[in-house]
């Protein structure tokens, strides 16, 4: 593969500083300091009109004048100067310049209208921008300090991306007095181009990082973010703090979801989706900073507490009790080998107390016996300085401790003067250690979250089982006709026909324009019915009286019908009333009165709903939401994150509703918006559950046109498994074979398969004769963000079950127009049609994405495959970068 498209911006091998100079205190002078003191190893080159030297380097006049290839300019003049410097650069064939101008001001009039013309100019000359920042970059690892700070910064595992330049500059002075290191820090500032996501795309392949930390204000591409996002999360550990929580936009809704949601909810349900540990303070973050370096993981959430001071150990319990961190009791091995080790009057139960008199040795001992329990996922030190202590030799001994367990072993040493050495010779060690029992019970919370994140980010959901298949042709035609009448709010009649062609179960529901039409309706359905008000301007029938329920009897139905009606026409004119519609009273006994809901987020799109229905929904709030699409798995956590889950279960005589068809509603409401883009407010309410099932009582959906050449998910922050791709076909030999998406189950058929391939088919596809996947590699072959890669699977039934027997795959450039492709084919099925099959699928799939052109890199040695790929219509020439390989490409029409 190519190296990352921003490898030039963040491992340059030339920076030309436009404005370097020597100036004490001047941006021009900080940055030119820390490139040099540090001995970055590449070229610098100060820009400087009025100097012949700035710190003994030649300076040049106009960055014209350099005459060698410039990676990276820093532009660190007056504002003012910036547009004429971008035409410089770009005349140089510079790709990509960072702004640190100390007087730009991006936030006002002027100054966005100056942004504005600085990306107009740098996109005619195809140049990438950083910035503006007030602070830089660092590449530690490259000992590159490209910044406006004064300070060490220590080579570390972990990269830093914050949008404030003042909030990276505490972070690096904590970290620094913390020993604490970074394989990169960047500070996007205004994020004018260069933004979150795609800093995170270079991360993800980057092997000197390991764990990231966010800091985030605001968002301008949610789909990159969570794509990329997604992607570092299934190799790295990802923190983010994320400020403006609380949205003071008044909101008017026009249905229940939209008024429930707020964008900072959604927010929290993406991280979680993407794999992500939300932290809520600067505190969380730097306490969260240690864990991340260390490489902390947890498998659950059941801690063990150790202390010498049982009060001390109670504060840790209380906290763990608040955040639902488990306690559990000791394995009866585990108390047998404490009661053997510690003294009669010790408590040998969880939280252990081990005496205010322990020495080293005891807490080790102790410490050993607890993190072999098999009841216990993760232990907690409390040490506090007794007679008989030893801080300095209690620590040594939890360093030692630490490296023979991969359980977490958090460290809490309370006190001030008398435990400071020892606290620096955990740190030193990377321990993750604390002031307070509380704060690392909240850390091993953060643990467990994280790892049950990392489940939320595998779920990708596939078509709904062997489920009967959407009328789409009838769910368009009815979004179609309301379009074509110039209305954007169906009406229940057509918002229950539209839930019935994805097969959610609805009440019968019947137009009357009159008394006497109803009348004949409830004839027909059937006593006792349920009589509401059919108008073009009210959303919610309670507001002015326009629901009755339970008439049982015709003259009821005649009387409310005439009075309905009246009061309709009174209120909202007799020109927005169309009458009325009866529907039968939906007849469960036990029905729980349930709400599920779509609403759009500025930011991510589509939003799901789930709570407590009926008309006092927003008076109780009980919702949760979560991103489409949804999956079993998903939506069963959907409902379990609200206080309604605890009615849906047997109490007093009422059974447990039938929670399997409340679950395939909200799949089948995924579906439905993941396939309909029109959708953007959606209320069925009250969605009524028994033991027999569930019915839609009353529905109401608000639409909007799309334009006619929209991609495919597009509307979507997370894409949908693209079972559209999928089909079945024949080999030569008229072998039945299957052609679809890779999904995340399939790492155990992508396995074997690799196992499989010859010795020369895996050389020539890894470049590496390694006959069994790295897990890493493995899920980063199976669990595939739709958004901007595919790997097209061939399948046939062995007669023990699916068996892949070919694989071809691609990843979108950063240029959202071509991409890179890979093809392997098992050996034993070569020379069976498979491989044009299979780039044909490739193809469409590329087509689908809006991909214009797909290349790929072949050993030149592979003359089958570079012969393959002239038969496919590639054209093929010298690899950029390497004299072994070709560069085969087409162009897709």
């Amino acid at each position: 593969m190519k190296a990352h498209y921003l490898t030039p911006l963040f491992d340059p091998r030339a920076i030309a500083v436009i404005g370097g100079s020597e100036t004490p205190g001047s941006v021009g002078e900080k940055v030119m300091r820390n490139l040099l003191e540090l001995a970055y190893s590449g070229k610098v080159f100060p820009v400087n009109l009025r100097h012949d030297t700035v710190f003994g380097l030649p300076t040049v006049k106009k960055i014209s004048q350099v005459d060698t290839k410039i990676d990276l300019a820093i532009l660190t003049s007056p504002s003012n100067t910036l547009v004429g410097l971008i035409d410089d650069c770009g005349k140089a064939a510079i790709r990509f310049v960072m702004i640190m101008s100390w007087d730009f001001v991006g936030t006002d009039t002027k100054g966005k209208v100056l942004l504005d013309q600085i990306i107009a100019r740098a996109r005619q000359y195809g140049m990438r921008i950083l910035g503006p920042t007030a602070f830089g970059f660092v590449r530690a690892p490259s000992k590159l300090l490209a910044c406006n700070y004064q300070g060490k910064v220590k080579n570390g595992s972990m990269a830093l991306v914050s949008q404030s330049s003042a909030v990276t500059s505490a972070i690096l002075d904590w970290a620094e007095s913390h020993e604490l290191g970074f394989s990169s820090v960047v500070s996007l500032g205004a994020a004018a181009d260069i933004d979150v996501g795609d800093v995170l795309d270079y991360l993800v392949a980057d092997p000197k990082t390991k764990s990231i930390l966010l800091y985030i204000e605001d968002l301008k591409d949610a789909r990159l973010f969570m794509s990329a996002l997604r992607a570092a999360s299934r190799s790295k550990a990802v923190l983010a703090l994320k400020v403006g929580r609380y949205d003071n936009i008044p909101r008017f809704g026009r249905t229940h979801s939209e008024r429930l949601i707020g964008s900072d909810d959604v927010f929290d349900v993406a991280l979680k989706r993407a794999g992500v540990l939300r932290l809520h303070s600067i505190n969380q973050l730097f306490t969260a900073a240690r864990v991340l370096d260390g490489s902390y993981k947890t498998k659950g959430r059941r801690l063990a507490i150790i202390t010498n001071g049982i009060g001390a150990g109670m504060m840790a319990v209380d906290r763990a009790h608040e955040l639902h961190v488990q306690l559990p009791r000791l394995s009866d091995d585990t108390i047998a080998q404490l009661d053997a080790l510690l003294p009669p009057q010790a408590q040998h139960h969880n939280p252990v107390d081990i005496l205010g008199d322990a020495g080293a040795e005891r807490f080790k001992a102790a410490t050993e016996i607890v993190l072999r329990d098999p009841n216990i996922d993760g232990v907690l030190i409390v040490f506090t300085p007794q007679t008989g202590t030893d801080d300095m030799a209690t620590a040594q001994a939890m360093i030692e401790l630490r490296k023979t367990s991969d359980k977490p072993l958090l460290l809490s040493w309370i006190g001030g003067k008398k435990v400071q050495d020892s606290r620096k010779l955990l740190s030193k060690a990377q321990c993750a250690h604390f002031p307070a029992p509380e704060n690392a019970v909240e850390v091993f919370y953060s643990l467990a979250s994280w790892q049950y994140n990392q489940q939320l980010l595998l779920q990708t959901p596939s078509p709904i089982g062997e489920m009967e298949a959407p009328d789409f042709e009838t769910a368009r035609l009815i979004i179609d006709n309301v379009l074509a009448a110039g209305r954007d709010v169906l009406d229940e009649v057509e918002s229950k026909a539209l839930l019935r062609a994805f097969h959610i179960p609805v009440t019968q529901t019947v137009r009357a324009k009159n008394a006497d039409d109803a009348v004949t309706a409830a004839m027909g359905l059937g006593l006792p019915v349920a009589l509401k008000i059919d108008a073009d301007v009210i959303l919610h029938k309670t507001d002015i009286d326009g629901v009755v329920l339970n008439l049982a009897s015709l003259v009821q139905v005649a009387s409310e019908s005439n009075k309905m009606l009246a009061r309709a026409r009174g209120l909202l004119g007799a020109e927005h009333v169309r009458g009325l519609v009866i529907q039968p009273m939906h007849g469960k006994k036990s029905g729980r009165e349930l709400m599920v809901g779509v609403s759009r987020d500025r930011a991510f799109g589509p939003v799901i709903t789930f709570g407590f229905g009926g008309v006092t929904v927003e008076v109780f709030n009980d919702v949760a939401v979560s991103l489409p699409p949804l999956n079993e798995y998903l939506a069963d956590n959907l409902i379990r994150r609200t206080r309604v889950k605890q009615m849906l279960g047997a109490f007093r005589n009422q059974p447990p509703v039938d929670l399997d068809a409340v679950k395939m509603v909200l799949m089948r409401v995924s579906e439905m918006v993941c396939e309909l883009p029109h959708i953007q407010q959606m209320d069925i309410n009250p969605l009524v559950a028994d033991e027999n099932g569930v019915i839609a009582v009353d529905a109401r959906v608000i639409i909007a046109p799309v334009p006619s050449k929209i991609r495919r998910y597009s509307h979507m922050a997370i894409h949908p498994y693209p079972a559209h791709l999928a089909s079945v076909t024949q080999l030569k030999n008229g072998m039945p074979m299957a052609l679809r998406p890779v999904r995340p189950e399939d790492a155990e058929l992508v396995a074997t398969f690799i196992s499989n391939l010859s010795e020369e088919s895996r050389y020539n596809r890894f470049m590496s004769t390694l006959k069994t996947l790295p897990q890493a590699l493995l899920a980063r072959f199976t669990q595939l963000d739709y958004t901007r890669e595919m790997a097209i699977a061939a399948t046939v039934d062995s007669g023990a079950g699916e068996l892949i027997i070919g694989v071809a795959r691609f990843t979108a450039n950063p240029d959202r127009d071509s991409c890179e492709f890979a093809v392997v084919i098992d050996d034993r099925w070569q020379g069976k049609g498979l491989g044009g099959r299979l780039m044909d699928a490739l193809f469409n799939a590329a087509r689908d994405m809006n991909l214009k052109v797909i290349e790929g890199e072949v050993l030149s040695s592979n003359k089958t495959m570079l012969a393959f790929m002239k038969h496919l219509g590639f054209s093929i020439g010298p690899h950029p970068e390497d004299d072994g390989l070709k560069w085969v490409v087409k162009q897709l029409d």
